[in-house]
């Protein structure tokens, strides 16, 4: 592994299509949902508390603690073969968690954050549910104050747009994705500084599939073959509408700054 670069931002917005489109590069492993981020942020509370008194005793305390955690990535992902490693996980753009890429992974970090209007996302979470057979009143619960998964991912990628004066961040919006996806993957490269790679938009496989029975949620990260844009016909309350709006209104989601 060469380079690690983070995948992350809103749910719903294509990151499973995202991975799928980037990993027909031989260069390129992008698979699932990633454990790295949250097993670097456990192992550095353990140096911090649990373990601390052993570390400092045996005076382990500082390289200990940075062999350890900069190690998860490359035993992670110990196993293939590819030179880029693209880490997808919503928790990327909270702000400890750069802190720790930034001091562990590479000081020149780079989080490719994916974007969508909140209402898209409610109607597909809504769509999603309603075809589990969950009941009850969803659209509200989506929406509650630091929930996840949506409230918590918005508040990270407000945060990444407000510091992005060293252009760490590449903002994707979901609708340029899928209405002009090989200008946008070009973006992607760029952004990343790799050599292009022609992709097929037109026949695309999940090389890395995720086992959505452990999510509770079939056809979570099902993705369409080919490229395109899909209607929705689900109907969210004037209530929610309203509030989605309001949400995208004040965290200037969908804008590439």
């Amino acid at each position: 592994m060469q380079q690690f670069v983070c995948l992350s931002g809103l749910p719903r917005s294509g990151s499973t299509l995202l991975s799928a489109i980037l990993s027909q590069n031989p260069l390129i492993h992008a698979e699932g949902n990633s454990a790295v981020c949250q097993l670097m942020w456990d192992m550095q509370q353990s140096c911090l508390t649990t373990a601390k008194e052993q570390l400092q005793a045996n005076g382990r305390e500082k390289t200990t603690t940075y062999d350890l955690i900069s190690q998860i990535p490359k035993i992670y992902y110990k196993h293939i073969s590819e030179n880029i490693v693209v880490d997808k996980c919503r928790s990327w753009t909270i702000q400890a968690n750069i802190a720790l890429l930034e001091k562990y992974i590479d000081k020149n970090y780079k989080i490719i954050i994916l974007e969508r209007s909140v209402t898209d996302i409610v109607k597909s979470f809504v769509k999603l549910y309603t075809k589990n057979g969950v009941t009850g009143d969803i659209e509200s619960k989506l929406l509650l104050p630091n929930s996840e998964p949506i409230m918590r991912s918005i508040a990270g990628v407000n945060w990444a747009k407000k510091h992005n004066q060293n252009k760490h961040f590449l903002f994707i919006n979901y609708d340029d994705l899928i209405g002009t996806p090989e200008e946008t993957i070009k973006r992607i490269y760029d952004f990343c500084g790799w050599t292009y790679f022609a992709h097929n938009y037109n026949n695309i496989e999940c090389k890395y599939p995720e086992d959505d029975n452990v999510y509770g949620l079939k056809g979570m990260h099902k993705i369409r073959h080919k490229v395109e844009a899909q209607a929705n016909s689900t109907v969210l309350s004037s209530k929610t509408i309203e509030k989605c709006q309001q949400i995208d209104r004040l965290q200037s989601i969908g804008s590439n700054r």
